[in-house]
């Protein structure tokens, strides 16, 4: 029913984690985030992407890695235009208008080093985690998230998955296209890559 629904949305605005993990100490406000996270422990990746055939855990990263093949950037800056693939990228970009450039106020309390988007500073604290569950199988290497042990794994295949769709130039990551992407609009005051 909608009162249960919202019930059960509540849990995030008070802390609420009632759904614990039994394999790691992580918890979780609503039941479908739990259901999310154990396909860590279980290696499970429902969703594939039907270009390139890349599996995912959860249906809103397939979407967001969709958007690579795409093009599509529905995140627009209400002050410049550019467009951005994920919210995220938006926010980070939007520091560039304003005084807030330096204002790293989530400190990490491991090491001291700030950051100003509390998002990163949780991605940072994984960094110190002792436990490095990913292993890549050639050089054994661990890694804290499955996703950089997917970029380190291109470092051995030499797998290089984005593609610029003017000059065909291929990259290993993203961002690196990206990035690219600049020296054809020529809207980038940094270094052509």
């Amino acid at each position: 029913s909608q009162s249960s629904n919202v019930h059960a949305h509540m849990k995030i605005h008070t802390g609420e984690k009632p759904h614990k993990c039994d394999q790691c100490d992580q918890a979780f406000s609503l039941k479908g985030q739990l259901q999310a996270h154990m396909r860590i422990h279980t290696g499970e990746k429902p969703y594939k992407c039907e270009v390139c055939d890349k599996e995912f855990r959860v249906s809103g990263t397939l979407k967001k890695h969709q958007r690579t093949h795409t093009g599509e950037k529905p995140y627009v800056c209400k002050v410049c235009d550019r467009g951005f693939c994920q919210s995220g990228q938006l926010q980070s970009h939007l520091v560039i208008h304003t005084d807030a450039k330096n204002d790293k106020t989530h400190k990490c309390d491991e090491c001291g080093k700030g950051f100003r988007l509390r998002g990163n500073l949780r991605i940072h604290k994984r960094f110190h985690a002792i436990d490095k569950p990913f292993k890549c199988g050639e050089c054994g290497k661990g890694f804290t998230m499955n996703s950089s042990l997917g970029k380190h794994m291109r470092t051995h295949t030499g797998e290089k998955p984005y593609k610029c769709e003017i000059c065909g130039r291929s990259f290993s990551e993203s961002h690196s296209v990206q990035r690219h992407m600049t020296v054809h609009s020529g809207s980038s005051p940094h270094r052509n890559v």
